[in-house]
C-alpha cells in the first residue's frame, strides 16, 4: 500500500473503527517514552493523528469539523495516557483494603481529564489547519499549547511531555539546555508528524519527500550540536564533598505503622554505617547522608529520642539531609496543626539547622481538592494525613554545611520545567527526595527518574537523588546518570559531587524563546487572513 493510499483509508475512516484508530495510535506513543524509549513509533503515531484530522473535515464544516478534530484528539490522548500511566493504579493497593475501590476510577479518570488538553491542542490545530507541511506546523503548535497549559492548569500535571522521546539520548537531548523539554516538544511533533506530508497525492514527489527528508536532516542537527556540547563534557567535581545515599527500600504499607519507628530507624543507621569500600567504611568517611523523602512514621521534630539517635549516627563534620513530616502548632481556632511535607538539614549534635518545605503538593496523594466536602464522604487523600498537607510558600536555596548551596526538590516537584529552583538565589546543586515504593516494579519509578535528569540538563545542575525504593541516582550537569542503584535495591550509593556548569540558556531566558517561535508559527499560520483559515475548515 502506498503512502497515498494508507493516508486516503485513514481519512476516510469513520465511526467506532475512527475511534479505535485514534485510541491505539496514542497508546503506541507512548511506548516512546520511559523506560522503552522507542521514539521512531511517533513516525507512526503522528501521522495518523494528522490524517484523522484531515478527515474531520468530512463532518460537515464549521464546528462539527472542530468538534470532530477535538473528539479525535481526546481518544488519541486517552490512548496516550492510559498506557503511559496505568502504573499510578499501584498506589491503591498499598492499603488495598481502603483504597483498592477506587483504583479503576483513578486508572481511568486520569487519563481522561488530561486527554481534555489533546482535544483541545487538536481543536487548535484544526482551527489552524493548512494544506500541505503547514498543517504539521498546525498540529505542532496545537499539540505544544496544549501541553503548556497541561503542565499549569489545576497546578499542573506535565508527565509524559511529547519531548520527552528526544531525552533519553545524550546528543539529542543536548537540546533541552536551549529550550526546554517544552521547545523539544514542538521540535519532536513537527519532526515525527512530517512523514504524514507523503501522503498528500496533489503534491510533486520532490515535495512530498523534501519534508521528511527535512526533518531527519534536522534530527541529525540536533545530534551533532549535543555531541558538540558533549564533546567538553567534563566538570570535575567539588572538593572535599563526599555523598552518602540511602536507600533503604521500605515497603509502603510500613511507613504509615508507628510501631515500625525503631525497626525504621535501625534500618537507617545500619545503612548509613555501611562499610562500601577501603575508602568509606562506614559514616565518618562520608560527609553529607541523604534519606529520602518523609522517611518515618513519626514527627522527627517532636521526638526527642529519635533525634537522639540521630545525634548519636552521625559524626562530626557529617550533614544529614532528609525527609520528613513537619507540624506546626495549631492556629488558633483549629484543632489539627498544619503538617507539611518538607526537608530537613541535620546536624551531628541532631539540631535542625534548615528546613524546606514542598511547594508543589500532589492532588489526592498529599491533599484533597473540596476537601471538607469529600472528606465528609469519607474520602481521604492516600497518605492519610488527616486534613492533607499544607503547602510552602516558595523554592528556597539552602546553605549547606561543608558544601555548596543546594536547592531540594520533594518527589514530584521535579518534575516542572523552570520551576526547580529559587529566584532570588540560584544553588549550585539540587537534590531530589522522593518516594516512588507507591507504585512498585512499574514504569512510574524510571520515567520519573528520567524527568529527573531533564531537569538537571535544563538548569546545568548536578542532581542528587535519594529514593526509597529506587530509582536513587547522582546525575551531572548534562543530565547523565553517572552511578544509580537499582530499583528495589536496599543499599547505599556512595559519590562525588560534580560541578556546576554556568547558567544554561533555558535557566536564564525560559519558555521565553519557545514562546518567540511558537509566534512565529501562528504568524505563518495565519499570513494568508484569517478568512481563509475559517473556510478551510
Amino acid at each position: 500500500m502506498t503512502a497515498a493510499a494508507l493516508a486516503r483509508a485513514v481519512i476516510l475512516v469513520w465511526g467506532w473503527r475512527r475511534t479505535a484508530l485514534a485510541f491505539g495510535a496514542g497508546a503506541l506513543a507512548a511506548f516512546a517514552m520511559p523506560p522503552f524509549g522507542a521514539f521512531p513509533v511517533l513516525a507512526i503515531s503522528l501521522p495518523v493523528l494528522v490524517w484523522l484530522v484531515d478527515g474531520a473535515a468530512a463532518a460537515g464544516g464549521g464546528w462539527r469539523t472542530l468538534f470532530a478534530a477535538a473528539r479525535t484528539g481526546w481518544w488519541f490522548g486517552f490512548g496516550y495516557h492510559l498506557a503511559g500511566l496505568w502504573w499510578i493504579g499501584a498506589a491503591f493497593l498499598v492499603e488495598a483494603d481502603r483504597f483498592a475501590w477506587l483504583l479503576p476510577v483513578a486508572v481511568t479518570l486520569l487519563p481522561a481529564g488530561l486527554a481534555l488538553f489533546t482535544a483541545i491542542g487538536t481543536l487548535v490545530a484544526r482551527l489552524l489547519w493548512r494544506p500541505g507541511a503547514r498543517r504539521i506546523l498546525a498540529l505542532a503548535f496545537g499539540l505544544t499549547i496544549a501541553e503548556l497549559l497541561r503542565g499549569t492548569v489545576l497546578t499542573g500535571f506535565p508527565w509524559n511531555l511529547y519531548g520527552y522521546a528526544l531525552t533519553q539520548y545524550p546528543w539529542l537531548a543536548q537540546g533541552a539546555a536551549y529550550v526546554g523539554v517544552y521547545g523539544l516538544t514542538l521540535l519532536t511533533v513537527i519532526l515525527f508528524a512530517s512523514p504524514a506530508v507523503l501522503g498528500d497525492e496533489d503534491l510533486s514527489p520532490t515535495r512530498r519527500f523534501a519534508v521528511p527528508a527535512g526533518a531527519v536532516l534536522s534530527l541529525m542537527c540536533l545530534a551533532l550540536v549535543g555531541g558538540w556540547r558533549l564533546s567538553g563534557a567534563e566538570t570535575g567535581t567539588v572538593p572535599g564533598v563526599k555523598l552518602r545515599i540511602v536507600q533503604p527500600d521500605i515497603p509502603q504499607d510500613q511507613r504509615f505503622r508507628p510501631e515500625a519507628r525503631d525497626e525504621i530507624l535501625a534500618r537507617y543507621a545500619q545503612l548509613s554505617d555501611k562499610p562500601t569500600s577501603p575508602e568509606r567504611s562506614g559514616i565518618r568517611d562520608v560527609t553529607h547522608v541523604i534519606w529520602p523523602e518523609s522517611a518515618f512514621p513519626f514527627f522527627l521534630i517532636w521526638d526527642r529520642e529519635a533525634l537522639a539517635r540521630i545525634a548519636d549516627l552521625v559524626p562530626p563534620g557529617v550533614t544529614l539531609i532528609t525527609g520528613a513530616a513537619r507540624p506546626e502548632e495549631p492556629l488558633p481556632g483549629r484543632r489539627e496543626p498544619r503538617v507539611f511535607n518538607s526537608a530537613y538539614v541535620i546536624d551531628h549534635e541532631g539540631t535542625i539547622s534548615q528546613t524546606y518545605d514542598k511547594v508543589h503538593l500532589v492532588p489526592f496523594g498529599e491533599y484533597l481538592p473540596f476537601q471538607d466536602q469529600l472528606e465528609a464522604m469519607g474520602l481521604e487523600a492516600l497518605t492519610r494525613q488527616r486534613g492533607g498537607f499544607s503547602a510552602g510558600d516558595r523554592r528556597r536555596t539552602l546553605p549547606i554545611p561543608a558544601a555548596p548551596p543546594a536547592g531540594i526538590l520533594i518527589c514530584y516537584e521535579v518534575v516542572f520545567p523552570g520551576a526547580v529552583t529559587a529566584a532570588d538565589r540560584r544553588p549550585q546543586w539540587l537534590i531530589n527526595v522522593t518516594n516512588d515504593a507507591w507504585f512498585g516494579m512499574t514504569p512510574g519509578p524510571y520515567q520519573h527518574l528520567h524527568q529527573t535528569a531533564v531537569r538537571a540538563l535544563e538548569e546545568g545542575l548536578p542532581m542528587v537523588r535519594a529514593a526509597n525504593n529506587g530509582v536513587s541516582a547522582v546525575i551531572d550537569p548534562y543530565g547523565r546518570i553517572l552511578r544509580s542503584l537499582p530499583l528495589g535495591a536496599r543499599d547505599v550509593l556512595d559519590s562525588d559531587l560534580p560541578r556546576a556548569l554556568p547558567p544554561t540558556v533555558f535557566s536564564r531566558a525560559g519558555h521565553v524563546p519557545l514562546a518567540v517561535v511558537l509566534g512565529g508559527i501562528l504568524m505563518i499560520l495565519l499570513r494568508k487572513g484569517r478568512q481563509r483559515i475559517i473556510q478551510s475548515t
